[in-house]
């Protein structure tokens, strides 16, 4: 047999030989890099979710800081108080949304002092529905707690022989004299307050007459017509002591203060006419 066509010897298999690589297409190395820049993406999210709360969180606290002194020289000014009133100003909620809708859900005031149209008390009223671009409120109530002398001047002008005031809750015994045969002698009622329709009313529930216990029927037989008029409940207008937007609600004795409830007209802060003071009937 010829010996031209030679065979190779087969490759000892104890030798170490090179793997060869087949080279992969360029859409099968991107399908390898794809995954790992998509693996970035949650932590970028996670990043610009944690900046906008930050920001969020930011303006929130600002707007708490500025909000209140803003609403304070508002008020202040409005009702013309002294520039260094005390007034406290509170919102509810998160206030954020409240600004961009342009309107405060909740809006709270309150002050251990101050004077409206002659009275001095502590105020704490909370107004809805608060307009930030101008309006009227949405509502607005709240309550006024005055001593013994502002009680007292809240009656002058009345039938009721009112020198002095002793509140025991829930009374108020006002006392004073009434002249009888020219004589002046000394009286003093104990009267329960209330309010009917905007007026104060009080309730007669006790008499004493010179230091003397009566019963209330007897005052008026000793005294008269003018001792069963003071026995009868008695109704007093005080709408020409507050500001025309304010309606008494109620009223009644605690802890050694008259606390008045009282109903704020919402177009308060549009009408001049309701921060005057209002008209009793003649």
């Amino acid at each position: 047999m010829s010996d031209d066509n030679h065979t190779l010897p087969y490759p000892d298999a104890s030798a170490e030989h090179p793997t060869l690589v087949i080279p992969r297409d360029g859409a099968d190395q991107q399908a390898d890099a794809a995954p790992r820049t998509r693996r970035r993406w949650p932590w970028v999210l996670l990043i610009v979710v944690v900046v906008l709360a930050l920001l969020v969180v930011a303006a929130e606290f600002i707007a708490r800081a500025v909000l209140p002194g803003i609403v304070r020289s508002i008020v202040i000014e409005q009702l013309d108080l002294p520039a260094d009133q005390q007034l406290d100003v509170e919102t509810q909620g998160l206030l954020l949304p409240q600004l961009i809708g342009g309107s405060l859900d909740t809006l709270h005031l309150s002050t251990d002092s101050v004077t409206l149209e002659g009275i001095t008390g502590a105020a704490d009223v909370t107004a809805t529905g608060v307009p930030l671009r101008g309006g009227d409120l949405g509502g607005a109530a709240g309550t006024i707690r005055i001593d013994q002398a502002e009680f007292t001047s809240l009656l002058a002008g009345t039938e009721l022989p009112v020198e002095s005031v002793e509140f025991a809750a829930p009374n108020a015994t006002v006392s004073g004299s009434i002249s009888v045969f020219g004589a002046a002698v000394p009286l003093s009622l104990t009267l329960t307050p209330g309010a009917v329709e905007g007026d104060l009313e009080l309730t007669p529930v006790a008499a004493s007459i010179g230091g003397l216990d009566i019963d209330l029927d007897q005052v008026g037989s000793t005294l008269g017509s003018l001792g069963e008029g003071l026995t009868q409940p008695q109704r007093v207008c005080i709408a020409d002591q507050l500001p025309a937007g304010l309606t008494l609600t109620g009223l009644e004795i605690v802890d050694g203060a008259a606390v008045i409830d009282i109903d704020v007209d919402g177009a308060i802060v549009t009408d001049t006419s309701l921060q005057e003071k209002g008209v009793c009937p003649s």
